[in-house]
Order: structure tokens, then C-alpha cells, then sequence
């Protein structure tokens, strides 16, 4: 029995991390909801919390097998139906895609472990909604096609939709009402997009489009350049970058603890489209069509900076403060993808990894001590103290202190890679002045932040509550500050797989012969030869890897 489990697992791993939690979803619907808040605490709400927790470290346990996989450099492709590409849908494995499914699912577990504490209880069907959202994350990073991208942003959107709004209130509405309408926008010039690209190279599968894009005439690519130009937009928009970003602060501000943590990842879904279609497939190599972001890419990051802290500064209220903070980490994300090379490019994945895990536990952290300050919530004034305040209070400096890049904690590590791969650059004092003061105001706000929640108390007042003080809402938010920090410690091995995941993406040729070569696909025949010394690709069930 046990090898059966283990071929399927082997054979089919790929695509799991889309079925599961698909068939999860299903499953809590069949379950039934048994009435929102009036069923919290009964049975049926039991059972959810068990299906749905079990699937989420099932899941857990997936993506980390496929991160250990790629680790070991094969290249993983699942032609669904087993058509071949370009012609059928395949799922694709490389090392970043594996790098951010392990970071959804790790994610995933402590946030939802939250939201049994309560919030699921809130409103209705939340752990299917939950498990739909991973599903079109999870589709979305192993996808190996533009249209099937489009696909798993919509089946993530629908979910998110309804998550906004989760616990209701006027405040949820009206920022769920802009978010639909900004995003139902962005999802028709995703289409449009498409549409030229599609019209132009006659497919979307992301490895033949890598071959078919150095083909095109000038004119062509000049026409190509838009659409993706259009592309660059929506996953801008996605992303939250300047001057598409207003919608992030409010909508994350809005939502309830656990889905603005989970929504820490959504930003990354834009930053990894980036990433694929202009850091990899129009990068260097494109032909006419190279670097179409070029001129763009860097000083949008580095205005996303600048707006982005100067936002936290403004805020009044601590939950504004960390949306903006989202913002700003994004920019400084996307400073370094702006710079197209390979060491910027792992700087990138390094910091990515840092700041969602930090931005996920800081979304956490706001209601935690919202929740001790009586009416005051989270809103930056004096209020009684906290009945945690020493708990609250060295949990906050800590995730402040990594979000503001202080030593040795890996957001000072993360920031100091971008500034090493930044010093060729002819941008380097852009780059240097921009996250360098990004961090001095960082910890300019959060310090200020700090100072009027634990220290600027109301004399000769009780403290408020001790809401938000139980010990699953507090292992939770616990458990994601010490995976954040847990990246100083282990930072030299996860640099050497950032490393080696921008030496893949940029070795184009591997790619495209690993889906449409090894596949034996009919576009085969245009792919490049395979090199040795460029990587494997890895069949699901074929017993092994092919050249």
C-alpha cells in the first residue's frame, strides 16, 4: 500500500498542489456551513477546522518535497492528459516556482491555525474560500502557459472577493467594492494582452513563446512590446506598484487578520508574473523584443519605494502603517528584478521570501494588539495598556526590526544583497539612496508606532482586554516571526538556491527544451538542442530524467 502512495505521490506530484486543495473545497461545501456564526463551536465547524488543517499541512508537506526536488536542479514537467506542449496544458516545476509554492503553503498552515481561533466563524464557507485561494495560488506558480495564468488569477480573485469581505462591515464593503471593480478591469487588459501576444507567435505556452519571441521582425516585436507592455500593467496592478498601488493599503487595512495575512502572498503572484514574462521570457536573448521593461521596471520600483514609506509614515492607524510597508517591500523587490541579472535577481528571491513572511506575521501582530487596546483598535493614539505589553511589545520590535532591514535579522540581509548586486549597475545610486533612507523611515515609523502603542499609555487605567490572548492566536503569529527569523539562520543555504533559481530562469534554452524537447512535443523540433550542463527535466512517471 505504502508504494502504491508513493508512485501516485511521485507520478503526480506536480499537480497536487492544485487538486488538493480543489477537492478540499469541495469536500467543507458538501460538509455544509450549518449557519455562519450560529454553528461556532458545533460539530460541523469542528469538522471544517480538522478537514480543512489537515489538508493545509498535507499541502505543507507537498510543497516542501517539491522544493527538495528542485533543489537537486531537474526541471519537473506534468503534461496534463498527457498532450504534449505546446499544443496541451502542462504544469511546470522549476526552482522558483517550487520556491514560492513552499512559501504559500508554509504561510498558509499558521495563518489558518489563526483563523480557527474565531475568525472562521465570522461569516460563511471561509475554509473553502481559503482553499479555493490556495488552489489559484498554487495553480498560478506551476502554470506553463499565459492563458492558464489568467485562468488561476481569476480562480484566486473569486476567492479573495469573498474573503475581503469576510466578517462584514461597512468599511469591508466599500474597500471590497474597489478592489472588484480595479481587479475585473485589470482582468480584461489581461486579455487583451494576451490577445496581441497570442496574435503575434500563434501561442501562449510560456517555453515556446521564449523560442517564437526571438523570430519576430522588428515590427513584430514592436507590436509585441505592447502587449507585454499591457501585461506589465496588470501584474503592476496585481503587485501594487506606483501608480497602481492606492487600492492595497485600504483593502488590506480593511480585511480581518488572517485573510490580509494570506493576502501578503497575493502582491508576490504579480512580482513572480514579472519576473516570468519580463525578467525571463523578454529578458536578454528576446531578440528585437528584449528588455520591453526595461525602461520602466526600475523607477516604478523605486517610486513604489518612496510612497510606499512615506505612506507608513502618514498612517494612522498601525494595520495602514504595515499595508504600506507591503508596498514598499514590493519596490524593493522589484528594484532588483529591474535590474536584469542574475545576482539581483536571487537578492530578490531572498528579500521575497523575508518580507512575506514578515508582512504575513505583522498583519497578525496589528489585531493581537488592536484587540488589547479596548476602542481604541489599532488607530495610533494613547489608549490603556495592552494586558500583554511585554509579550506584544518584544514581538512588534522584532518584526519592525526585520522590516526595516536592522542587523543581523534577514531583512538587513535581504537589503544588503540587493545593494551588492546593485553596485555595477549605473542605477546603483538610485538603488543605494532609495533603500537606504526606505530603511531609516521604516524604522523612523514603526518606532513611532511602537512608542504610542506600549508607551504612551493613559495613566492610572486598567489595561483595556486581554482579547486576542489566546494561545492559538499567539503560537500562530509566533510561529511566522520565528520562520522570518529563521532566515538569518539559514541564509547561506537559501541563498545558494536563490542563487542557483536565477541561473535557471536565465538559461532560457534549458526551459524551453525541458517542456517542449524532453516532453516530445511537435514544437520540439524549433527548440534548441539540449546542453549538457544546462539541467535536467524530470517526467512524472517516467522513472527518472531524460536529456
Amino acid at each position: 500500500m505504502s508504494d502504491l502512495l508513493n508512485t501516485f505521490f511521485s507520478m503526480h506530484l506536480p499537480v497536487l498542489p492544485v487538486l488538493l486543495p480543489l477537492f478540499t473545497a469541495v469536500a467543507l461545501l458538501l460538509i455544509g456551513d450549518g449557519g455562519g456564526q450560529a454553528s461556532h463551536g458545533g460539530l460541523q465547524l469542528r469538522v471544517r477546522r480538522a478537514v480543512s488543517m489537515a489538508s493545509v499541512m498535507l499541502g505543507a508537506v507537498l510543497a516542501w518535497r517539491l522544493l527538495t526536488e528542485a533543489a537537486a536542479g531537474p526541471i519537473t514537467v506534468y503534461p496534463l492528459g498527457a498532450w504534449p506542449a505546446p499544443f496541451g496544458i502542462v504544469l511546470v516545476v522549476d526552482r522558483l516556482s517550487a520556491l514560492m509554492l513552499a512559501l504559500t503553503w508554509t504561510i498558509a498552515v499558521p495563518v489558518l491555525w489563526y483563523a480557527t481561533g474565531g475568525w472562521d466563524s465570522h461569516g460563511r464557507h471561509f475554509h473553502a474560500l481559503f482553499h479555493f485561494q490556495l488552489m489559484g495560488l498554487s495553480g498560478a506558480f506551476v502554470t506553463g502557459d499565459l492563458f492558464n495564468l489568467f485562468v488561476f488569477f481569476e480562480v484566486l480573485l473569486i476567492a479573495s472577493y469573498v474573503l475581503m469581505v469576510h466578517g462584514q462591515g461597512r468599511d469591508r464593503f466599500k474597500a471590497g467594492l474597489h478592489y472588484v471593480v480595479l481587479n475585473l478591469v485589470a482582468s480584461a487588459l489581461f486579455l487583451i494582452g494576451l490577445a496581441i501576444i497570442y496574435a503575434l507567435t500563434g501561442t501562449l505556452n510560456m517555453a515556446d513563446l521564449a523560442l517564437r519571441i526571438t523570430q519576430l521582425e522588428p515590427q513584430q516585436a514592436t507590436l509585441l512590446k505592447a502587449g507585454a507592455l499591457v501585461l506589465l500593467v496588470v501584474f503592476g496592478l496585481k503587485a501594487a506598484v506606483v501608480p497602481l498601488y492606492l487600492w492595497l493599503p485600504t483593502t488590506y487595512a480593511a480585511a480581518c487578520a488572517p485573510v490580509a495575512a494570506l493576502f501578503a502572498i497575493m502582491t508576490k503572484v504579480g512580482v513572480y508574473s514579472i519576473i516570468r514574462v519580463h525578467g525571463v521570457m523578454l529578458g536578454d536573448g528576446a531578440g528585437h523584443a528584449a528588455l520591453a521593461a526595461a525602461p520602466w521596471l526600475l523607477p516604478i520600483a523605486l517610486a513604489t519605494i518612496a510612497l510606499g514609506v512615506l505612506g507608513a509614515l502618514a498612517a494612522h492607524s498601525l494595520a495602514r502603517l504595515v499595508s504600506y510597508l507591503t508596498v514598499a517591500s514590493v519596490g524593493t523587490i522589484l528594484a532588483a528584478v529591474g535590474l536584469f541579472t542574475p545576482a539581483a535577481l536571487s537578492a530578490a528571491l531572498y528579500y521575497m521570501v523575508h518580507s512575506t513572511l514578515v508582512m504575513a506575521a505583522l498583519f497578525l501582530l496589528v489585531e493581537l494588539v488592536a484587540s488589547q487596546r479596548g476602542s481604541a483598535g489599532d488607530h495610533l493614539q494613547p489608549s490603556p495598556p495592552v494586558a500583554q505589553p511585554v509579550l506584544l511589545g518584544l514581538m512588534t520590535l522584532l518584526g519592525a526590526a526585520s522590516a526595516a532591514g536592522l542587523p543581523p535579522l534577514p531583512g538587513f540581509l535581504g537589503k544588503l544583497m540587493v545593494l551588492e548586486s546593485a553596485a555595477a549597475s549605473p542605477a546603483h545610486a538610485w538603488v543605494w539612496t532609495m533603500v537606504l533612507v526606505a530603511g531609516f523611515l521604516t524604522l523612523v515609523g514603526l518606532a513611532r508606532a511602537g512608542a504610542i502603542l506600549f508607551w504612551n499609555v493613559l495613566p492610572g487605567r486598567d489595561p483595556a482586554c486581554s482579547a486576542g490572548s489566546s494561545s492559538r492566536l499567539m503560537t500562530a503569529t509566533l510561529g511566522l516571526l520565528a520562520l522570518s527569523l529563521l532566515l538569518a539562520v539559514a541564509a547561506s543555504p537559501l541563498k545558494r538556491y536563490t542563487d542557483a533559481a536565477a541561473a535557471q530562469l536565465f538559461n532560457r534554452n534549458a526551459y524551453a527544451d525541458a517542456v517542449l524537447h524532453a516532453v516530445g512535443g511537435a514544437a520540439a523540433q524549433t527548440a534548441r538542442p539540449y546542453r549538457a550542463g544546462e539541467g535536467e527535466v524530470k517526467l512524472p512517471g517516467k522513472g527518472g530524467t531524460a536529456p
